[in-house]
């Protein structure tokens, strides 16, 4: 397992924010039940069908051993509202347990316009954005390579004495720089009472690919400096007094199509002022840096010492006020299920029963992906006491899309 692996599994067992990730289909008409039970058992015995192995000696990494047990497909019976569809997905991601049980579940529920949502989720430790992408790709019968994650190790007395050797010898050279005070927390200012209730909402906006590409190019930006630009823009609607936005910037840095954690994280700052041309350039400037351990301590570090430890030493690591996650343009195989028309696809992460006192720094998550000739803009709130519904962050969402040109429209 990585470093990166090891950190969404700390989430897992309650070590910082819970995360699954989830992929949204909707469909035009009612999927055939028999159909979803193939995507089901293509999806059981394909990359995401494995559990995480303790090593038997201190020091050696964690790794991944095959598992075809499964969470059963669920079929909620309760045909949804498009009001209700999204409670329904956020409640998806309970029970997921990347060591001990299935870390992914598939679920299908009716609309009541006629079609199906259909939502595959899976805890973090078991792949990104993208590698749930080509997961499912890999389900629906597009040919890869075999992926990482799926086989054995190396001996875990090799392993041992290559993590160990990596630590002692970059700690030390650490040692001889110098080591630097430590970084400010990353948590949460203080801020107006939460309300109770659910602390995350969501909301998921469809935008034509033409006038979301037009818009950006009229104002000097990308369609990924645009995306940017809105969720910072939303979460300066909502209230938040900062005339900086510090944002955070995943960056998927796998070679070859593998289902795994394979990202890097970067940041760049955003104020008021700002345009989509002038946060291109520095998300460009971004993208060649990376966020590392303060003072050049070895990452692997954290594989070796105790999981709380772990926890203490990168707790608050590449959260910032926001999140922007481009996940990129989707498979062409994922704009239909068998012969079902999807008339959306979302690619986005949840936080499964966050509470209150597990708020990260991050106030607001945004994820784009683009479908066939439509951009998908998935937003998850993070801030219950500036948003405090589903439908205020929708509203917060079309307002700030408007108002740029767009004429985006909430599922």
């Amino acid at each position: 397992m990585s470093v990166v692996d090891e950190i969404f599994l700390r989430t897992h067992r309650g070590l910082g924010t819970p995360i699954a990730l989830q992929g949204l289909w909707r469909t035009a008409d009612r999927v055939d039940p028999a159909l979803l039970a193939q995507v089901h058992s293509a999806l059981r015995s394909g990359p995401l069908g494995r559990r995480v192995s303790r090593p038997r000696v201190p020091g050696a990494r964690r790794s991944w051993q095959r598992n075809t047990r499964a969470h059963q497909l669920v079929s909620t019976e309760v045909v949804l509202s498009d009001t209700a569809l999204l409670d329904w997905a956020d409640a998806q991601g309970s029970d997921l347990d990347p060591e001990f049980g299935p870390g992914w579940r598939l679920s299908s529920a009716r609309l009541t316009n006629g079609g199906s949502i259909i939502a595959l989720t899976c805890s973090h430790a078991l792949a990104d954005g993208r590698a749930l992408v080509l997961a499912v790709d890999r389900a629906l019968g597009s040919p890869h390579p075999e992926v990482s994650g799926s086989g054995a190790s190396d001996s875990d007395w090799f392993d041992a004495l290559r993590q160990w050797s990596i630590v002692l010898r970059g700690t030390a050279a650490a040692i001889r720089r110098g080591i630097p005070r430590n970084p400010a927390a990353t948590t949460r200012a203080p801020e107006p009472a939460i309300p109770t209730g659910p602390v995350t909402h969501s909301a998921i906006l469809q935008c034509p690919a033409p006038e979301w590409d037009r818009v950006a190019a009229t104002t000097g930006g990308t369609a990924n400096s645009l995306f940017i630009q809105l969720v910072a823009t939303i979460l300066w609607h909502s209230g938040f007094p900062n005339n900086t936005i510090e944002a955070s910037l995943p960056v998927d840095t796998r070679d070859e199509p593998q289902v795994d954690n394979d990202l890097a994280m970067t940041e760049i700052a955003v104020v008021r002022g700002d345009t989509p041309a002038t946060i291109r350039a520095s998300a460009r400037s971004a993208y060649e840096r990376r966020i590392h351990a303060p003072g050049g301590i070895p990452e692997e570090l954290l594989q070796v010492i105790p999981d709380r430890w772990a926890h203490a030493l990168s707790r608050g690591a590449g959260e910032r006020d926001i999140l922007c996650s481009n996940i990129g343009t989707l498979p062409a195989t994922l704009r239909a299920l068998g012969p079902h028309r999807c008339t959306g696809v979302a690619a986005r992460a949840i936080h499964p029963d966050l509470t209150a006192a597990q708020l990260p720094r991050t106030r607001l998550s945004g994820y784009l992906c683009r479908i066939g000739d439509d951009y998908v803009l998935s937003l998850v709130s993070l801030d219950p006491a500036r948003i405090e519904s589903a439908a205020a962050l929708r509203a917060l969402a079309l307002r700030t899309t408007t108002s740029v040109g767009l004429s985006a429209y909430a599922w």
